[in-house]
């Protein structure tokens, strides 16, 4: 296997984040629910991403890259972190982004704006139109120029969250504990994919569990990239889709608010004075909270929560609670 250590990455976050236990809510579960404090990682509003933006920016400026191309969804956290990121770094980001959504300046809309991101809209579903597009305008500016896929959700940067595995061991350990389940959203695969790696090199006692807020074949998706990180490593191991543990929480669609979503971001904020949104960390809770009910985790075990990040989203999609 191939020291993680040895793969070039730019410090950008402030890690470890921390972790502590919900003591309010494990009471109304009935099991020992802890959270992964990923919300404050130090640049933006925090979040997950800036664990992939460590390895793949480290990468960009290696080859030399002025231009950091990236994409999502029209208030992507991925790409107004990858703004910053980039900022922070010298280079410029261009965000060529899914004309779908709330565009208008709120949310992360407002953050880049902000930050004078230059912020482009494809009316499109196909990324590969938009990865085009990027070569297209890449070429126009004659710089040399790096493209991150949506989400940061490949093999490299599905490392930060093989390392974040590390850490959680580390911490668990000092906290005398150890974690049986971890909990995640499951919007891009990367975070999915870095978790149930490194819970394999470094956790084996514990199942990663991926909570899907979107409609795409995640467990092809996920066990792609998990496979092109193995071969990064050069572990001798294979995964199948099938060996991963998905739930549909997607509810009437992409970045459209679930009823069951609302209420766990609810429950959050009434119970432990923290605020999820209603894209990611709102449906990911809800579907721990329906595992709780269904009994599936038992009262002793510990579950931990991955807090993704993505306050920006709560400010720009109506809930209608």
């Amino acid at each position: 296997m191939k020291d993680i250590t040895a793969f070039a990455k730019i410090p950008l976050g402030l890690f470890p984040t921390p972790i502590h236990k919900l003591e309010n809510i494990s009471r109304l579960l009935g099991t020992n629910v802890y959270i992964k404090r990923d919300d404050l990682t130090g640049i933006g509003l925090g979040g997950n991403k800036v664990r992939k933006l460590e390895y793949l920016l480290a990468e960009a400026k290696a080859k030399g890259a002025e231009v950091v191309f990236t994409t999502g969804g029209a208030q992507s956290n991925h790409a107004m972190l990858t703004a910053a990121c980039a900022k922070r770094l010298g280079m410029t980001p261009i965000l060529i982004l899914k004309k779908r959504g709330v565009t208008e300046r709120k949310g992360n809309q407002l953050l880049e704006y902000l930050m004078d991101t230059d912020v482009r809209f494809m009316d499109t579903d196909d990324y590969e139109d938009i990865y085009r597009e990027m070569d297209r305008v890449g070429t126009e500016l004659g710089k040399p120029y790096y493209k991150i896929p949506c989400g940061g959700s490949n093999a490299l940067g599905a490392l930060g969250y093989v390392d974040c595995v590390r850490e959680i061991r580390q911490q668990a350990d000092r906290m005398q504990l150890s974690f049986r389940h971890i909990v995640c959203a499951e919007g891009s695969g990367g975070t999915h994919a870095g978790l149930y790696l490194g819970t394999r090199l470094y956790m084996q006692e514990t199942t990663v569990h991926g909570m899907m807020v979107d409609t795409d074949p995640f467990d092809q998706i996920t066990s792609e990239i998990i496979n092109g990180t193995i071969g990064l490593l050069g572990l001798d191991m294979k995964i199948r889709p099938e060996d991963l543990h998905l739930r549909d929480m997607c509810g009437p669609g992409y970045a459209i608010a679930s009823e069951e979503g609302n209420a766990a971001i609810r429950m959050m904020a009434e119970n432990e004075g923290l605020f999820l949104d209603p894209v990611y960390t709102g449906k990911a809770f809800a579907g721990l909270i329906a595992m709780a009910k269904e009994g599936a985790f038992a009262p002793q075990e510990n579950v931990l929560y991955i807090y993704s990040g993505g306050a920006g989203g709560l400010f720009a999609v109506d809930m209608k609670l």
